[in-house]
């Protein structure tokens, strides 16, 4: 097996293994991702539980205020027993009838606030529950990426071995070009074949290199043909074969 044979060999393991590295790299991105989806919901739970808080304290306000009158009536049906003139009660019975209008006023907010806290309540349960739901789904998927992530890095360590293995048998000097050309191309995301073909357009044409698509000299394509020698692209500097 010639040095070509054995970078293409090593270039299909190098692809697979800066594909498994993307992918590990995207999984705790998409777990943020899936998280965050849940803000919105976990917003909509603390805007419901304000709703309902804030309808429980106009509840609460009503009946301290209906409360305070009721024991402000008590009161003043007590100092009217010791009145002594009728003029004196009746101005009395004025201001008890003042307060109780007051009640009144106290007790229809009373029952209004009170109408509203069943609707908050219900619409709290509500988005309660599909935050609940959403938790768990969004829980589930994490899982599936973190085994994923697992089979991940298995594979990827199983491929580093294999790995070793394959470079032990490309000459030093034709290694280290590729390896030169691999951590360039590395610095992209997407991958970049070092090792690429050399193709005849046309029969009797013209040849070019399927890394760049730029004509090749003759010259070029003759010592790839003659696969004597590493030759790369004039060019991208990719390594050719036929």
């Amino acid at each position: 097996m010639n040095d070509i044979q054995l970078l293409l060999e090593l270039q299909e393991i190098d692809e697979r293994i800066h594909l498994l590295q993307q992918e590990a790299k995207k999984i705790p991105e998409r777990k943020k991702q899936e998280t965050e989806r849940l803000q919105s919901s976990h917003a909509a739970v603390e805007q419901a539980k304000n709703d309902l808080k804030a309808a429980q304290l106009k509840v609460a306000d009503a009946e301290l205020e209906a409360k305070a009158r009721h024991d402000k009536i008590l009161a003043l049906k007590q100092c009217q027993s010791q009145l002594k003139t009728n003029k004196e009660f009746q101005a009395y019975n004025q201001e008890i009838a003042k307060i109780e209008a007051e009640i009144d006023n106290y007790e229809a907010r009373l029952i209004a606030a009170l109408d509203d806290v069943g609707p908050y309540k219900r619409a709290l349960a509500e988005k309660e529950a599909k935050l609940g739901e959403e938790r768990l789904a969004v829980e589930a998927y994490c899982a599936e990426l973190d085994v994923r992530l697992a089979e991940v890095q298995a594979e990827l360590a199983a491929l580093g071995i294999t790995r070793g293995e394959a470079v032990k048998k490309v000459q030093p000097r034709v290694l280290s070009y590729y390896e030169r050309s691999l951590g360039r191309s590395d610095k992209s995301k997407d991958w970049r074949p070092i090792v690429v073909q050399l193709q005849q357009l046309q029969a009797g044409g013209v040849w070019v290199c399927k890394g760049c698509n730029l004509q090749q000299p003759p010259s070029i394509s003759q010592m790839v043909r003659r696969n004597q020698e590493m030759v790369v692209c004039q060019m991208c500097g990719r390594i050719l074969y036929i």
